[in-house]
């Protein structure tokens, strides 16, 4: 996979916030020197969010963000001050902008604090400084229109990104060097055509870079590999829209989980996941569930989101459920009308951004889990599904 190839969710996101006319989109523009963001003299010229998924040397592959000013007025400008705000909560890194003549605003120190209360890296980058060339000593100086101090800005950047990229992984850690794993890959009407869905693609590269070998197969398939095979994989990952299926299939001496399980750990949500699944017995007629995904894909007739899993839990629950979903970027501010959550592996989605979600769920004291999480135990098999992670099978 190539830097340009590279999916959003394994990008490192740098937000770029400050006050209208402070300078943002000029910064942006000079950091990645591109015409990403509309820049005039007009205050408030940035209406919502930008984004670029780029390659931004020395840091390798980006999301730059880049964000309407936080001191917005009106109705309309609380909607983008909103935004902004919603923002910080998929960034890695954070710039902001000050104009130097100006200095910093209570409406900057404002920001500054949210950066800290949330945990964010951030810099403070005081743009036009050919004007003013003097300014605090806690940023860099910089000027959009010149260059100056935009290459210092990028490096400083750089050493600010987090090296847990390298560190994750699917389940190459799962496997040994030379071992097989099988990968249960449905292609139905829901299946994207001409090729595999992301989490499935990076499960592949996982278990290369391990130097493991992967045997890709369809579930109406699986049987009949399973025979020809002449050795007992070391794992089996499936699909989880077919674990009924595959369980039945699969010898209980063979380890076997489900793309979703495997990015939930990824996304470092798992074990809350594990925990959430209970709450599905727990649901009452009139209760409302919240089946989030963080993709914004076509929606087919049989869609997993909307169709199946609300067709699993009305079967499982015999209860009269209501069910809500979003997709995207459009996770609800309010979860108290929701009993559980149950969310996607988040493979579009940053780990911070999946990491606060999580967090949102448990302040509002919902039960959060996932797609495949939710499947396994609906079908009795979470424990099983569980067992290359024994801790965490411990829970069930």
């Amino acid at each position: 996979m190539s830097l340009n190839d590279t999916p959003s969710g394994e990008r490192v996101h740098i937000g770029f916030f400050g006050r209208r006319n402070a300078g943002k989109s000029s910064v942006v523009n000079a950091v990645t020197n591109q015409q990403i963001s509309v820049v005039s003299d007009v205050r408030g010229t940035t209406t919502d969010p930008v984004t670029k998924a780029m390659e931004l040397l020395p840091l390798g592959p980006v999301m730059i963000i880049d964000t309407p000013g936080f001191d917005d007025e009106g109705a309309l400008g609380r909607q983008r001050v909103l935004r902004t705000r919603q923002v910080l909560n998929r960034v890695d890194i954070a710039v902001l902008v000050v104009d130097a003549a100006v200095g910093k605003t209570p409406a900057d120190l404002e920001m500054i604090g949210l950066f800290r209360q949330k945990s964010i890296p951030y810099i403070v980058a005081y743009n036009k400084s050919d004007l003013c060339p003097r300014h605090e000593e806690d940023g860099l100086p910089v000027c959009a229109l010149t260059g100056e101090g935009i290459n210092e800005l990028k490096e400083r950047l750089a050493h600010m990104s987090k090296s847990s990229f390298d560190e994750r992984r699917i389940c190459g850690d799962l496997v040994q060097e030379g071992e097989l794993a099988v990968l249960v890959v449905p292609i139905d009407k829901a299946a994207p055509k001409g090729r595999l869905i992301l989490p499935q693609q990076q499960t592949i590269r996982d278990l290369l870079d391990a130097g493991a070998a992967a045997v890709v197969v369809r579930d109406t398939e699986l049987a009949q590999t399973l025979s020809a095979l002449g050795t007992k994989p070391a794992l089996v990952i499936t699909d989880s829209q077919v674990f009924g299926k595959v369980k039945d299939i699969v010898p209980t001496d063979i380890k076997l989980t489900s793309f979703s399980i495997l990015m939930a750990r990824y996304k470092g949500f798992l074990e809350t996941a594990v925990k959430g699944a209970a709450a599905i017995e727990s649901l009452l007629d009139g209760d409302r569930v919240l089946i989030s995904e963080g993709c914004t894909h076509h929606r087919q007739c049989d869609d997993i989101g909307t169709v199946k899993l609300p067709r699993m839990l009305r079967a499982h629950t015999g209860r009269e459920l209501i069910i809500d979903t979003s997709s995207g970027k459009g996770f609800p501010d309010d979860l108290s009308p929701y009993s559980l959550v149950i969310h996607c592996g988040g493979c579009m989605l940053n780990e911070r951004e999946m990491q606060y979600r999580r967090r949102f769920a448990e302040e509002s004291g919902v039960p959060f889990t996932n797609y495949g999480t939710a499947i396994a135990y609906m079908q009795g098999i979470l424990k099983r599904t569980l067992g290359v992670f024994p801790d965490l099978a411990e829970l069930v």
